[in-house]
């Protein structure tokens, strides 16, 4: 896991853990009680079978899944359900605002896995989790890393979340405060170069770790993915990505950080 929710000793924490899309997906729920209320027992169990259902829709590693059925030429897009057409659009536009650099089209096949996670999870915890604030102090989900945070207007509790070296796991490069948004990490540090570049159908290896924080866990997964494939030397999408902040680690060990659009620090020495 690329960061950790380091949250303050109270409230009282209750978190609930369930494998979905191949990863632990966890709940997190600060409570005013000293047990969750039954609504939020509930509502956990309604965000899990909703990304469940989402799963079942768009997995690449189910045959009868409807992206998979869609690959084959068995279904079309207009046939699909209409949260695949959902998907689609946003991957379109996602495509046009990164310039190219995100998309769900390479090699011509429409494969929206590097959308589907952050925007699954945002959507079940908007619908399902953030109504759970109007009474508790706060609620959070992590899906294999990438949060999505919620908490409540009246209080002053924040989720902290420390973001690792990916050279150094066992090191925090930075700590940051969040009371309600996102934050996603995309690279190569965990999962080796899975992330190719459209541009050139090479793999990108240049950025260990990009974090990115924002409003919409979807949006914030995009331009992780899409800072990735920039490179760690080309941050001139930073100004014109709508994030509030974030994290690059090149390969090489050099860090950069940036506030609301604007570069605020570049520092390392090469490791290489």
């Amino acid at each position: 896991m690329d960061r950790a929710l380091l949250g303050h000793a109270e409230p009282p924490r209750h978190v609930w853990v369930e494998e979905i899309m191949g990863m632990p997906i966890s709940v997190h729920l600060r409570s005013r009680g000293a047990r969750p209320a039954p609504s939020a027992e509930a509502a956990v169990r309604a965000c899990f079978d909703e990304l469940h259902e989402i799963d079942r829709l768009f997995s690449p590693y189910r045959d009868d899944s409807e992206i998979t059925r869609m690959q084959r030429g068995e279904l079309t897009l207009d046939d699909a359900d209409p949260r695949v057409r959902e998907v689609a659009d946003a991957c379109h536009l996602a495509e046009q605002e990164t310039r190219g650099l995100f998309t769900a089209h390479w090699r011509g096949v429409f494969d929206p896995t590097g959308y589907v996670k952050g925007w699954a999870v945002e959507q079940a915890a908007r619908r399902h989790l953030a109504p759970l604030v109007q009474r508790e102090p706060a609620v959070g989900i992590n899906a294999g890393g990438d949060m999505q945070l919620f908490t409540a207007a009246d209080t002053d509790w924040r989720w902290n979340v420390g973001i690792t070296d990916p050279h150094s796991p066992e090191t925090l490069l930075a700590t940051l405060q969040v009371a309600n948004g996102a934050v996603a990490t995309s690279g190569t540090a965990e999962r080796g170069e899975h992330i190719i570049d459209p541009r050139s159908g090479r793999p990108a290896t240049s950025v260990a770790s990009a974090t990115v924080v924002a409003d919409s866990l979807a949006h914030a997964d995009v331009w992780a993915t899409a800072a990735v494939v920039a490179g760690f030397d080309d941050r001139g999408w930073v100004a014109d990505a709508d994030t509030r902040t974030g994290l690059l680690v090149a390969s090489d060990g050099r860090t950069a950080r940036w506030l609301d659009g604007v570069p605020i620090e570049v520092t390392g020495v090469s490791r290489v």
